[in-house]
């Protein structure tokens, strides 16, 4: 039988097993800082034994030139993010080895942020039949939720609250899943540094987009010309949200099979040395 598929986002992961510790994990001389490969292995574990037991378990990476794309569309995106800590940068190598070890398969795509290889390989499992749920807090994977079979999952949450699926979207936000791109565009998105139109906040962009219309079904006396004026810059942001899901990727990147029981942090660092 197929297993319904885990996606996780890798560098939000990461991030969070490096900055979610009250206290730095170390190597036993204490010389090396082993948060950032502990951590992930722990949350990881977690995630699959409280939401994700008999899940396909499969992990996404940005590539390091992967936002360049969309850079060159509007050179402001993203531009506002301080440069990682070395140590964080540092992990990542241990963690791909980590998840090597476990036998959890992850990519990398050269040329591609992970938010659009998860969006392909979401849609390609939907289209099997999977169902699907997305390790992340990114909200452009909102989008996404327009298929009632694809969830969010965030465990960093209250326990009854870590999933968000398409019909919590209307009543948070005023708009429909599909419509996320639109609505971003227009309120901006300050986690990629894009601006939207000023005096656009999230009420107002819901009620331009109401009865589910799109940025091209907005009345003209609905616009203030200053608006109008930004419409083109407008729909340049909403291509740039809008997720790509027909990445080109290499074939057969999913088993289908469910991931076997994940070993404990402590038991990868051992058995990797790195302790």
């Amino acid at each position: 039988m197929t297993a319904p598929l885990l996606l996780v986002d890798g560098h939000y992961l990461l991030h969070r097993a490096w900055y979610g510790f009250a206290a730095r994990i170390m190597s036993r001389d204490k010389s090396l800082d082993r948060t950032g490969v502990f951590g992930f292995a722990a949350l990881l574990r977690k995630a699959q034994i409280q939401h994700a037991d008999g899940f396909e378990i499969f992990v996404v990476f940005d590539s390091e030139d992967g936002a360049q794309h969309r850079v060159g569309q509007d050179s402001d995106y993203k531009a506002q993010r301080p440069a990682p800590e070395s140590g964080l940068i540092e992990s990542l190598a241990l963690v791909k080895n980590a998840l090597d070890h476990t036998g959890v398969w992850w990519i990398e795509q050269e040329g591609c942020e992970a938010d659009d290889v998860i969006a392909t390989l979401a849609t390609g499992a939907r289209t099997d039949g999977r169902a699907v749920d997305i390790m992340t807090t990114d909200k452009d994977y909102i989008q996404l939720l327009a298929d009632p079979s694809v969830r969010l999952l965030n465990t960093g949450l209250a326990q009854g609250r870590r999933y968000t699926a398409g019909e919590h979207i209307l009543p948070r936000y005023g708009v429909l899943a599909e419509q996320w791109p639109d609505f971003r565009a227009l309120m901006g998105d300050p986690a990629d540094n894009i601006r939207g139109i000023r005096g656009i906040g999230a009420k107002t962009a819901a009620r331009l987009l109401n009865d589910g219309r799109r940025l091209e079904n907005i009345p003209a006396d609905e616009l203030r010309p200053a608006w109008t004026a930004q419409w083109p810059q407008v729909l340049r942001w909403r291509e740039m949200i809008k997720l790509d899901t027909k990445t080109a990727l290499p074939d057969n990147l999913l088993t289908t099979t469910p991931t076997a029981p994940l070993p404990t942090a402590a038991q990868v660092l051992e058995a990797l040395d790195l302790w």
